[in-house]
């Protein structure tokens, strides 16, 4: 299959791994942009032989992204009031079972200011996954080993009883590029 990007072998990585996609899940694409990820989701959650998918699949960007069969798109912040409202409506009061995160800050080159960028936008996942996961449910996010990466574990663990970190085979091994992978959330 033509993915629109490389992230999208090294989501197929870590679920080979881990079995994070699976059949009748609801899933969260938060940074979805261009839609190679979702691409990977529509794949795992296709019906055999059938047309559409056993589960569902919303992606959120700021970005538009070009239409990928079967994923509900939502163009917006999902910080804005207005955007979580329309995920709300659209989960009609269900809770997700997994919130993937391929979302990274535009980096400036500045260890130090670079390093609080990426820990937001984590933060911004690990909250969002707090709001809308299931008990039960993951959080994959990107990251960057460096520094503030540390903290962003001791995070994770203050939220999820199994943390993970991730480093698929397609990440190139020079790039501080890694993964965190939270299950079950400490109620």
């Amino acid at each position: 299959m033509g993915y629109r990007s490389r992230a999208a072998f090294k989501l197929i990585e870590i679920d080979e791994k881990d079995k994070l996609i699976r059949p009748g899940m609801t899933v969260v694409d938060l940074g979805s942009a261009p839609g190679s990820w979702s691409q990977v989701l529509r794949q795992r959650l296709a019906r055999p032989g059938r047309q559409g998918i056993h589960g569902r699949i919303i992606a959120l960007d700021i970005l538009p992204m070009e239409p990928v069969a079967d994923v509900e798109f939502v163009l917006g912040d999902f910080r804005d009031e207005e955007v979580d409202a329309q995920l709300s409506a659209m989960l009609d009061g269900q809770k997700v079972d997994l919130v993937l995160s391929d979302m990274a800050p535009n980096l400036s080159g500045v260890a130090s200011a670079d390093a609080a960028r990426i820990a937001h936008v984590v933060e911004l996942a690990v909250d969002f996954s707090h709001r809308h996961l299931k008990p039960s449910g993951a959080l994959l996010v990107k990251c960057f080993n460096g520094s503030g990466y540390s903290q962003l574990v001791e995070e994770f663990k203050r939220v999820f009883h199994t943390v993970s970190p991730r480093k698929p085979p397609s990440s190139r091994s020079e790039s501080s590029e890694t993964f965190l992978l939270g299950r079950n959330l400490r109620v």
